[in-house]
C-alpha cells in the first residue's frame, strides 16, 4: 500500500482548476443591456416592444422582446432566441431584415444553461439573454 499524500497545495490548485472547467460563467445583465441599446434599440426600441425609430420603415413590425415568456408558456425560450440572434451561417437569405450576430463573436464564449445543457455562447449573446430574461413581463 501507498501512503503517498498530496500536498494541500496540490489539492487546492486541482479543486480550482475543476471549479473554474465546470462553474458556468454568466455575464452580468449590464453587458447584456449595453449590447441590446447598441444594436437593437433602433427597431425593438428602447423598452423592447418592437416601436424603434426604425419600426415603421420595415415590412414587418419587430417581435415585441418583453413578451418572449408568454408567448412560451411562461418560460423564456433561451434555445429559440440563441439561435435566432445568433443566425445559421448557411441560410444568410431567409427573408429576415434583423442581422445576424454570429462570426467573429463565436471566438470568445462562456457557457450558458440551454434546455439543461451547458452550451459555449458568445459572451455577448449571454448577455443579451440575461437581458432579454430580465425584461419580459
Amino acid at each position: 500500500m501507498s501512503s503517498f499524500k498530496p500536498p494541500l497545495f496540490l489539492l487546492a490548485a486541482i479543486g480550482v482548476v475543476i471549479a473554474a472547467c465546470t462553474v458556468p460563467s454568466m455575464p452580468e445583465a449590464p453587458d447584456g443591456a449595453k449590447f441590446y441599446a447598441e444594436n437593437c434599440v433602433s427597431c425593438h426600441g428602447m423598452s423592447g416592444r418592437g416601436n424603434g425609430p426604425l419600426a415603421k420603415e420595415l415590412d414587418a413590425s419587430p417581435t415585441d422582446l418583453t413578451l418572449l415568456a408568454r408567448k412560451n408558456g411562461g418560460n423564456f425560450p433561451r434555445a429559440w432566441a440563441l439561435s435566432y440572434i445568433y443566425g445559421h451561417p448557411e441560410q444568410r437569405d431567409l427573408g429576415r431584415v434583423m442581422p445576424q450576430f454570429g462570426g467573429a463573436m463565436a471566438n470568445d464564449t462562456v457557457p450558458v444553461e440551454i434546455n439543461g445543457i451547458l452550451t459555449p455562447t458568445p459572451r455577448d449573446l449571454a448577455g443579451l439573454l440575461v437581458y432579454l430574461e430580465s425584461i419580459q413581463r
